[in-house]
């Protein structure tokens, strides 16, 4: 098993790439604990917990593709800060050491999500900036964990990045016109497949931390197996909020290391920069989900 620190060396290349991989990060058995609570959710054996969001993939919702089991209709699984299984991956402390050497010792959460690829659908996401789904900042005070359940290869459609990205700005993203592209999987825009994209194969227990201005983002499954990853971001107490979500309400933000710091609400009136929606939509999206409470 993999150390839970960056050695000088690491955080470097953190820092001159964007992103730091770790392998063997997490053991056999952390992973098929987390592998049969996903099959237990999505087959129905527990209830989803409170607040969690189990998204059925587009193709499969719009009748495009049949799932021949339950865990073929997901495409992720998001929001379980009350789900004690997932959650205890983002509580790990072999997670949250390379966390805290990143963004320092006051760590909370930002999103929590696991990502399901079948096969026999799209599932793409194309290159784009996470950074543009979060009102925190500064920047550098954030960072995603991502880890494979399974194994993560370009066949089955593993992470892609663009090294040296995260220093280059937030782009403007786009909905892309695919018939298969999941609800909110944007596009940065102009960017493409992008020459310098390096793909990321990961085996399961590998965990991949990654800035969340680096350009990465995953192809197609092409194999006859499923390609599953658990991810967390997470933002430093110190951080301050610049614009709110529509859902505002629903967020999970929970400390997880260290101590809380009080800052303002975010403002009510901003919208996000860089996303492929215009103010009057985004104002209608806040009012609708502020009416559901």
């Amino acid at each position: 098993m993999a150390t839970a620190t960056l050695t000088k060396e690491e955080l470097q290349s953190y820092w001159l790439n964007g992103y730091v991989l770790k392998r063997g990060l997490i053991d056999a058995e952390t992973i098929e604990t987390l592998r049969d609570r996903f099959r237990d959710v999505t087959r129905g054996a527990i209830p989803p917990a409170k607040g969690m969001l189990v998204m059925r993939d587009v193709l499969v919702a719009k009748g495009k593709v049949e799932a021949t089991t339950p865990e073929a209709e997901i495409a992720k699984i998001q929001d379980f800060a009350e789900d004690p299984v997932f959650f205890g991956y983002v509580k790990d402390d072999r997670i949250l050491d390379v966390v805290e050497s990143i963004i320092g010792p006051d760590i909370q959460t930002l999103h929590t999500m696991l990502i399901n690829k079948p096969p026999n659908v799209d599932g793409r996401h194309p290159l784009h900036q996470d950074l543009v789904y979060f009102g925190f900042r500064p920047a550098d005070k954030i960072v995603a964990a991502q880890t494979a359940l399974g194994p993560m290869t370009r066949e089955n459609g593993c992470l892609s990045v663009v090294p040296g990205s995260h220093d280059r700005g937030l782009i403007d993203h786009e909905t892309l016109p695919w018939e298969g592209a999941n609800a909110g999987y944007w596009g940065a825009k102009g960017v493409g497949a992008h020459p310098d994209r390096v793909h990321v194969e990961l085996e399961p227990g590998d965990t991949l931390f990654f800035h969340p201005v680096l350009l990465h983002g995953s192809g197609r499954n092409r194999s006859q197996g499923f390609r599953r990853a658990i991810s967390g971001h997470y933002v430093s107490a110190e951080c301050v909020r610049t614009w709110a979500t529509p859902d505002e309400g629903k967020r999970q933000f929970t400390l997880v290391r260290g101590r809380a710091h009080d800052h303002a609400p975010p403002p009510a009136d901003v919208v996000p920069p860089a996303i492929p929606i215009d103010r009057d939509t985004f104002s209608a999206l806040r009012d609708r989900e502020s009416r559901r409470g």
